[in-house]
């Protein structure tokens, strides 16, 4: 598996199929890496490689991947999507499509809000938000144990870094999808399909407030997920959806 590097950041990453490209990422909140694929709710990486150019990578800083740089306590979320972007500049690839699970929900919305030109449309599988129930989920997920993990294996980086990391990402703006907040919604015209899931990092009501908000979004049956049926019925969804939005020089 290939690296990139870009100034003090090194990213790990794999591609494989041929296609529009679909940048993939998995679930896991900071602990998002390639080797997880397999445990989650979908294998989209596997699962679209005959219909795309999938491409996935370990995200910076995540617990078991090999992508790393510094801990962006300014800008954290615009650090992933320069990482995501850089990818995709690394690969001479200009657009692109986007599935994230989890995490890749923000991921999708800062992609989407710094470079909206790039990305064509967006899926968004059990998105993390704001849960009033469970307001500090993601926070504390990152307290521990990967906080205390990353503190071990970086020198010089302390537990008062991360907090305000933590703090930065997930509790500055205390609504909805974390990274955008919900005028950007209203204005976002990029295609996105919605994937909602409920638990207490994955917000049923920051997903459904994203379809109502969103001109463009549409969303899949909930829950979706438990019968197998429906969920290969779901894949089929998300697969028709793509494939709607790729350009008609790639459609195959």
């Amino acid at each position: 598996m290939p690296f990139y590097t870009r100034g003090d950041v090194t990213i790990h990453y794999e591609e494989q199929g041929s296609g529009f490209p679909l940048l993939c990422t998995p679930g896991g909140g900071l602990s998002s890496v390639m080797s997880g694929w397999p445990r989650q709710v979908i294998d989209a990486f596997d699962e679209f490689k005959n219909d795309f150019r999938c491409i996935t990578m370990d995200q910076r800083n995540a617990s078991g991947g090999q992508s790393t740089g510094p801990v962006q306590v300014e800008d954290p979320w615009g650090a992933f999507a320069d990482d995501q972007l850089g990818l995709m500049d690394h690969l001479g690839i200009d657009q692109f499509m986007f599935i994230g699970f989890c995490i890749g929900g923000p991921f999708a919305m800062t992609l989407i809000k710094n470079a909206p030109q790039r990305v064509r449309a967006a899926v968004l599988c059990q998105p993390v938000g704001h849960a009033e129930k469970t307001p500090d989920a993601m926070y504390d997920s990152g307290m521990d144990p990967w906080g205390p993990a990353l503190c071990e294996q970086r020198d010089g980086l302390t537990m008062d870094t991360v907090q305000q990391y933590l703090h930065n990402l997930y509790r500055i703006q205390p609504d909805f999808m974390y990274s955008v907040d919900r005028d950007f919604a209203r204005a976002c015209q990029t295609p996105l399909l919605v994937m909602p899931d409920d638990t207490p990092s994955h917000s049923l009501q920051a997903a459904m407030d994203m379809v109502a908000l969103a001109p463009n979004a549409q969303v899949t049956a909930y829950p979706w997920k438990e019968e197998p049926g429906l969920k290969a019925t779901t894949i089929e969804q998300v697969r028709g959806f793509l494939k709607t939005h790729e350009p008609v020089a790639a459609a195959r």
